[in-house]
């Protein structure tokens, strides 16, 4: 697991996670890593996958439509370094 210092955090910064972590039945170091664990991983956060087909739900797209223009494509023609 990597340590991870911060430097220069306020007396009063300081004093309010202290008593955060108390009221919440942890140390210091404990309620900085759920405070940065909620912020860097909320719950709520969106997924590109998920927010890609449910845009495409939204207008109209079915896998016929990825299907046509899968067909169409040409294959890529290889580069030449001559």
């Amino acid at each position: 697991m990597v340590v991870l210092t911060v430097r220069n955090v306020p007396d009063e910064m300081h004093r309010a996670l202290r008593l955060r972590a108390a009221m919440n039945g942890r140390s210091t170091e404990a309620e900085v890593r759920e405070i940065l664990e909620n912020v860097v991983k909320p719950e709520q956060r969106i997924r590109m996958g998920d927010a890609l087909a449910e845009r495409g739900r939204q207008s109209g797209l079915t896998n016929d439509d990825f299907t046509v223009v899968s067909q169409r494509r040409a294959p890529a023609e290889p580069l030449k370094f001559e």
